[in-house]
């Protein structure tokens, strides 16, 4: 710990080119509960090194500005990324064939988070408040644990995942997805209702859908408690284009899971009792309407378009109850073990 008196000590000792680190708003900045009004040497240390690595890497992003208005357009970042691979020891074993699909993988979340208008461009102050280029620049880290690289979208084994799945559901190997072959994406169990509205939405070409539409429909899925994932899963819902989901809406597209439960030999559960619980869950302002505002604030966004388009997640929500119980049960059973 160091007090205020031996701060400007070290200022004096520093040089001019450490002084702006030695303010008093900094040293305020990083004051927490200690008696003594000292702060941690290692904060601040941890403080200056977030400060000069923003600083570097804003200049490092800015030579990609080719415009210079404080703006990245996709191929600006696309550049970027493909110079840093080279940088970034985690990367090491990927093939240099699969290097535009890894960037590709890699500039969509970017995009998918920091330009939910579509406007083909984000600011280089919106990457750097950002937590992504902390991922990316995480896999610097030659012995990053495997499930720090699993969750760590940027990784070569998650970008392989991506693009594996991809892969797979592309049956015919023409390198696109049609909607016969996205529809056993996941458990399989997304209604064809739902993937016609994807396909009616998203960009395709002859009815096809690319790896760059793929990866903004697997970001929008696997984060869907975000803003950005569920405006784009509202978006699809919202089948009037109304800007609201009415009672119309919401049985246009729970008929289809209706549908299904017939098909698995299940009884279909009333329509009416999950239209009440979705009011129920959301609290909507206007009792009559859901807005994308009110899906987003009442927190349960990923819950309701979960019971509207995916059988799967709609069972986990039924049984939700049965489910807790039964992982409960097994944290006891390996507490007594």
């Amino acid at each position: 710990m160091i007090s205020y008196d031996d701060f400007l000590k070290v200022a004096e000792e520093a040089g001019p080119k450490c002084k702006p680190f030695f303010s008093a708003t900094v040293f305020a900045k990083l004051l927490q509960t200690d008696p003594y009004g000292r702060i941690s040497i290692m904060q601040f240390f941890n403080y200056v090194m977030r400060k000069v690595w923003l600083h570097q890497t804003r200049i490092g992003l800015s030579l990609y500005d080719v415009a210079g208005q404080g703006y990245l357009k996709e191929s600006d970042l696309e550049n970027y990324i493909l110079e840093l691979i080279p940088t970034l020891p985690q990367l090491d074993g990927l093939e240099k064939s699969f290097y535009s699909f890894y960037v590709c993988t890699a500039v969509r979340k970017f995009f998918f988070f920091l330009d939910p208008m579509r406007t083909g461009k984000i600011k280089i102050q919106d990457i750097l408040a950002c937590s992504f280029l902390d991922d990316l620049l995480e896999l610097r880290d030659e012995d990053l644990p495997k499930d720090a690289q699993d969750s760590n979208w940027f990784s070569a084994p998650s970008a392989l995942r991506v693009y594996g799945q991809y892969l797979n559901l592309d049956k015919d190997h023409n390198g696109m997805l049609s909607k016969e072959e996205l529809s056993r994406y996941g458990t399989g169990t997304l209604t064809d209702v739902f993937l016609e509205r994807v396909f009616q939405e998203c960009l395709t070409y002859d009815g096809e859908m690319d790896y760059k539409t793929y990866l903004d429909f697997v970001l929008a899925l696997e984060n869907r408690k975000e803003p950005q994932a569920l405006q784009y899963m509202f978006k699809l819902l919202d089948v009037q284009a109304k800007g609201y989901l009415n009672v119309f809406a919401l049985n246009f597209f729970f008929r289809a899971i209706q549908e299904q439960m017939k098909m698995h030999g299940q009884e279909p559960v009333s329509f009416a009792d999950v239209k009440d619980e979705i009011f129920d869950m959301v609290k909507p302002d206007d009792p009559l309407k859901v807005t994308l505002q009110d899906l987003i604030n009442s927190g349960q966004g990923e819950t309701v378009t979960s019971i509207l388009i995916d059988l799967n997640g709609f069972w986990t929500y039924e049984n939700r109850e049965v489910l807790v119980a039964e992982a409960n049960a097994d944290d006891l059973q390996e507490q007594e073990v």
